[in-house]
């Protein structure tokens, strides 16, 4: 780690966007923010984009996957064209409309891609659907409500054989379902090269010229964790500006084109919107990684990260969590990961200080120098990019300020800034769900993002805002007192780094604060070097040293605390990790809090049991601790 006073190794330079803010400040306390920079001129259509570089880099690698026989499949921007414009003929031929949309059950590959820039091509909308929701639920209960939402007229999986139990329960007979390969035993399907044999008719273009920014290009549905999937309309114009947006942010895009290996899901606004747009509207290359950051599937990344180097890296922080044993373990790796790098780039949860400080470390000791690490503010309603940190910040949590054509408003609410944002990447509405619709907005049309915001530096606007937690996870005590469960969660996993990977906040009504933990199990591990290799999970957190070091960190952590709010009274060691079948965890690897609340709830009444269980770790006791 680098230390105070140390003279700071330089920064990669790269080309970012101008970081200065307009700020107005409202009598009835509201806070207006935005760029005084204008919104650059956007196209009317992402697939635009698609017949610019098929003229302009027409052999360039546009996309790319893995093969059965391990080598890279490639698709140029000349091809990719080539085969959206006959899927958009077989998709015409169809029918199909905004009425009787397209759906995708699989997940990121070729196909997927293909067919959905088709869809958008001709203005016929799209929905990639959560993977899990088809392949790890026995009821299939989310993937009914979205099919009943959503009416698709034709639905996509790359293998029949692995879907067909989810296409016989949620899929209508009269839908026609087209595979890749394997198609079901019960079921009549298209074969996807099939499709790709339509001739592309003067209808393409005809279809093509009549589309309208504002007519939806896809619909993403939300994760329905807390009831009924919404599904939201994502236009045309919203992801065209957001893309113009973001490379106002991200300058340098312009003079190199992107190469990116990414695993984000596309049923997903970051993996979808956010990284295949980005790669696309900037004449990129996207390498499909066929990883995920958990145990088991982090290798896939690791082996591609090995042959690609990226010029910007995404990720979700647990991603790059475990990434770093790997990185910090194998010079060849870090080497190829280093070399081209531009921006390193995370969302969808908050970044633990111990990671970037090491990622910070590792480039330095690879490449000499510092790489920008960097995040944003954003929804799948906002397509998703509205704030960003175009800056390198050595603080890990900082969303920076509103991007070019974002109007940030901020409302005083429970003694803290509930932010809203109005611009042109903003969604119209949910998908048939116009009640629901019209909730989302305030007064003045600003989209409720349901996020608390605060200033970085209350004197400086400029040195951008710091995320305060969801409004809706926020809780009071029995005291009245409110928990503001975003900081404290971000608080707590840093003073126990690195032996936490998640923790969810319980105490609602109740006298104290409480937290189920989710333990990092290697880290933990590491306290016990003696322990035999083959103990299981409830062994390793029933051990006596494991437990005293999380009891250590739980007495030292609420003698910092200025109040119970702040305080973390109790605390029980999870062996079972959040589940993504029952919506405890999303694909991305973030947490649903109330999910998981609501499926533990005999863990969250053992916190608060009287006396409590000894697996229970209590501040300021000493005790045995068992594992829950």
């Amino acid at each position: 780690m680098i230390r105070s006073g140390q003279a700071q190794p330089p920064l990669r330079p790269v080309k970012l966007g101008p970081p200065d803010v307009v700020v107005e400040r409202h009598s009835d306390g509201a806070i207006l923010m935005r760029s005084p920079h204008p919104l650059p001129a956007y196209p009317r259509m992402l697939t635009e984009r698609l017949a610019h570089w098929a003229k302009a880099a027409p052999d360039r690698i546009f996309l790319a996957q893995r093969d059965a026989s391990g080598g890279w499949r490639t698709m140029s921007y000349a091809q990719t064209l080539a085969a959206v414009r006959a899927l958009a003929a077989a998709l015409l031929q169809r029918g199909l409309s905004a009425q009787r949309p397209v759906a995708i059950l699989s997940g990121n590959d070729i196909e997927h891609a293909l067919l959905g820039l088709a869809a958008m091509h001709v203005g016929i909308p799209y929905a990639p659907i959560s993977v899990p929701y088809s392949l790890l639920s026995q009821d299939f209960g989310k993937l009914k409500a979205i099919v009943e939402i959503l009416s698709p007229g034709l639905v996509f999986a790359a293998n029949g054989a692995a879907f067909a139990r989810a296409i016989a329960a949620a899929l209508p007979r009269d839908v026609e379902v087209v595979v890749a390969a394997n198609p079901p035993a019960e079921r009549a399907a298209t074969a996807f090269a099939g499709l790709l044999q339509t001739p592309a008719t003067a209808e393409v273009d005809q279809a093509h010229a009549r589309v309208e920014p504002d007519w939806p290009a896809k619909i993403l549905f939300t994760s329905g964790s807390t009831g009924r999937p919404k599904g939201v309309e994502n236009t045309h114009r919203m992801l065209c500006a957001n893309q113009a947006m973001i490379r106002a942010g991200l300058v340098f895009l312009a003079d190199e084109p992107p190469t990116i290996v990414d695993w984000l899901p596309w049923n997903h606004t970051f993996g979808s919107n956010h990284n295949f747009g980005l790669v696309l509207d900037n004449g990129g290359s996207l390498y499909i990684d066929e990883g995920k950051p958990l145990p088991g599937a982090i290798e896939t990344t690791v082996r591609n990260l090995r042959e690609i180097a990226p010029t910007i890296y995404f990720n979700v922080p647990k991603g790059f969590e475990m990434l770093l044993p790997y990185l910090t373990a194998d010079a060849a790796l870090r080497e190829t990961f280093f070399r081209r790098l531009k921006v390193m780039f995370y969302a969808g949860a908050a970044l633990a200080q111990h990671v970037l400080d090491a990622f910070e470390e590792l480039a330095v000791k690879t490449a000499g120098e510092r790489i920008v690490f960097m995040s944003s503010l954003g929804s799948t309603e906002t397509a998703p990019a509205a704030l960003a940190c175009s800056w390198h910040s050595e603080r890990a949590g900082s969303i920076g300020v509103p991007l070019p054509g974002v109007t940030l408003k901020l409302v005083p609410r429970d003694g803290k800034l509930e932010a809203r944002l109005k611009g042109d990447n903003i969604m119209p509405g949910y998908w048939r769900d116009p009640a629901l619709s019209a909730q989302a907005f305030d007064e003045d049309g600003f989209y409720k993002i349901g996020d608390a915001l605060k200033f970085a530096d209350a004197d400086d606007p400029g040195k951008g805002m710091l995320f305060d937690g969801r409004l809706a996870e926020d809780f009071k005590l029995a005291t009245g007192t409110w928990v503001s469960v975003g900081p404290v969660r971000a608080a707590f996993i840093a003073h126990c780094a690195p032996l936490v990977r998640d923790v969810v906040l319980a105490g609602a009504e109740r006298d104290e604060v409480t937290a189920l933990i989710f333990p990092d199990l290697e880290a933990c591990r590491k306290i016990v070097p003696d322990l035999a290799a083959d103990a299981s999970v409830p062994q390793l957190l029933a051990e006596r040293r494991v437990t005293a070091a999380f009891r250590q960190r739980l007495d030292s952590f609420a003698a910092a605390g200025t109040g119970t709010s702040g305080r973390i009274a109790r605390a029980v060691l999870l062996a079972e990790p959040p589940s993504l079948d029952i919506g405890e965890m999303t694909d991305k690897g973030s947490i649903n809090q109330h999910a998981v609340l609501a499926h533990r709830a005999a863990a969250v009444e053992a916190l608060y049991a009287e006396p409590p269980p000894p697996h229970v770790i209590v501040a300021g006791a000493k005790q045995t601790a068992e594992v829950s």
